[in-house]
C-alpha cells in the first residue's frame, strides 16, 4: 500500500490508524494494565450474558492502546508529546459502568449499522420500505439506540499487537435487514502503527455505513478546549444540513464559508461567527465531501495539531466523506479517566464515512450492501510529534 508521508516524519514519533492485514510480531500475548490508570477490574463486566474486559496494545517502542469489547472501542491511545511526555490523546471512561451510563454513548466506539443520520429513521430497498429506531430529535442516529456502540463483541487477541473484535448483527436488529457477519481488526505493531480494518457480509441486500467515533484532544484528555488546535481538511465541498442534521442534498464550496479549512485553520477561528450551518450544529457538525483520491488507495482527509504538545494527526481513508464534530454537545456530565469532565469542545471528531442519509439522497455514493460482496474499508490516523 502506499501512503502519502508527511515530510515531518524525520525523526518524530509516529503512530498510524490504517489498513488491513495485521503483522504484528510479538507473540506472548500477555496483557497488561494501562499505565495504572485503567484497572481491568472495572471493565470486567456481564452484559446481555456476555462478558467484558480491557485489552492493551502495546509495542517495542512504548506505544499502548486500550481497548474494551464493550462496543469494540478505544478506551485510550498513548504517546509522548514533544517534549517526550506521555499523552493519552483519546478521551475515554473509567469503566464499563461509565460507558454504560455515560450521557454520551459514542465514546472511542465502533459505529454501525449506519453511521451518522438517516432521516425519520426511514429508507427503502428495491421498493420495501425499513423503518428504523428512533434516537436523535426525529432521526435515526449511529445504528439507532441499541446500534454496534452498545453490543459486546467477541474478541480474538491473537499476540500483543493485535486485537480482532466480531459481531453477529441478526435480520431487523435496530430495523436493518439481513444477517450481517462484521469483524473489526486493530493491530499495533513494532513501526508504530495503530491499524484499523472493517469487514462485514450479509445474506441480504442491507445499508452500511462503518466508522469510529474517537474523540480527540492532541494536547491530552483533560487539558481544555480544542478551539485553538489548528485543522486543515482536504474537500473542496461540503453537504449543508437543514435543522435536524439532514443533508438538504446539495454539495456547496467551502470557500468563503466558515466551513473553509483548505489551508489549517484554529478550530476556534469562525465557530463563532453568524452563519446557518453553524447554528443547526451548534458549531461544526457537517460532512466533507473528499477530494478524489487520484488513483491512490488511501487519500490524505485531514491534519489536526495540538498547539500546545506539538503532537500532529493526519487522517487517510478511501472513504468519500469525513464527518468533523467539534464537540458542541459535550455538556461536563461525564468523568474521564483521568478525572476532568467533559466540558464543551474539550475533544473533537474526525469520522470517515459515506455520506449522512445516504440511502435517502439517490445522488450520493451508494451505501448498499449485496449478498454477493464482502465490504472492506480503512482508514488512518497517523500521528507525528513536531520538535
Amino acid at each position: 500500500m502506499k501512503l502519502h508521508l508527511s515530510p515531518l516524519m524525520s525523526g518524530i514519533f509516529l503512530i498510524a490508524l490504517l489498513a488491513c492485514n495485521p503483522a504484528a510480531t510479538n507473540k506472548s500475548g500477555k496483557i497488561q494494565e494501562n499505565a495504572g490508570r485503567l484497572t481491568k477490574g472495572s471493565f470486567q463486566k456481564t452484559i446481555d450474558g456476555k462478558k467484558t474486559d480491557l485489552y492493551i496494545l502495546k509495542n517495542r517502542n512504548n506505544a499502548e492502546a486500550a481497548f474494551t469489547n464493550y462496543g469494540a472501542r478505544i478506551v485510550s491511545l498513548i504517546l509522548p508529546d514533544r517534549s517526550g511526555k506521555l499523552t493519552d490523546i483519546v478521551v475515554g471512561l473509567s469503566g464499563i459502568e461509565e460507558y454504560k451510563n455515560s450521557t454520551e454513548p459514542y465514546f472511542g466506539a465502533t459505529i454501525g449499522r449506519y453511521g451518522n443520520r438517516i432521516a425519520m429513521g426511514k429508507f427503502t430497498i428495491d421498493g420495501k420500505g425499513y423503518s428504523l429506531s428512533i434516537n436523535n430529535g426525529p432521526n435515526s442516529l449511529h445504528g439507532g439506540k441499541r446500534g454496534f456502540h452498545d453490543q459486546v463483541w467477541n474478541v480474538r487477541q491473537t499476540d500483543e499487537q493485535t486485537l480482532e473484535f466480531s459481531y453477529f448483527s441478526k435480520d431487523m436488529e435496530e430495523g436493518y435487514p439481513g444477517n450481517l457477519q462484521v469483524k473489526v481488526i486493530y493491530t499495533l505493531t513494532d513501526d508504530n502503527e495503530l491499524k484499523i480494518c472493517y469487514e462485514a457480509t450479509t445474506d441480504k441486500k442491507t445499508i452500511i455505513n462503518l466508522t469510529n467515533h474517537a474523540f480527540f484532544n492532541l494536547n491530552g484528555e483533560g487539558s481544555g478546549s480544542i478551539l485553538d488546535h489548528r485543522l486543515q481538511i482536504n474537500a473542496e465541498r461540503y453537504t449543508p444540513v437543514d435543522s435536524a442534521l439532514i443533508p438538504t442534498g446539495k454539495l456547496e464550496p467551502v470557500q468563503g464559508t466558515p466551513f473553509d479549512f483548505r489551508k489549517p485553520v484554529r478550530i476556534g477561528e469562525r465557530i463563532g461567527v453568524q452563519n446557518i450551518q453553524l447554528k443547526h450544529g451548534k458549531g461544526y457538525d457537517h460532512n466533507y465531501v473528499l477530494n478524489p483520491a487520484n488513483g491512490e488507495e488511501l487519500q490524505l482527509a485531514a491534519t489536526v495539531q495540538g498547539e500546545r504538545s506539538g503532537i500532529i494527526m493526519e487522517v487517510f481513508t478511501r472513504e468519500p466523506g469525513l464527518q468533523f464534530y467539534s464537540g458542541n454537545f459535550m455538556q461536563g456530565k461525564n468523568i474521564f479517566k483521568g478525572g476532568s469532565r467533559d466540558d464543551l469542545r474539550t475533544a473533537f471528531c474526525l469520522e470517515t464515512q459515506h455520506f449522512p442519509d445516504s440511502p435517502n439522497q439517490p445522488a450520493f455514493p451508494s451505501t448498499i450492501l449485496n449478498p454477493a460482496e464482502v465490504y472492506k474499508t480503512s482508514s488512518i490516523y497517523k500521528f507525528s510529534v513536531l520538535k
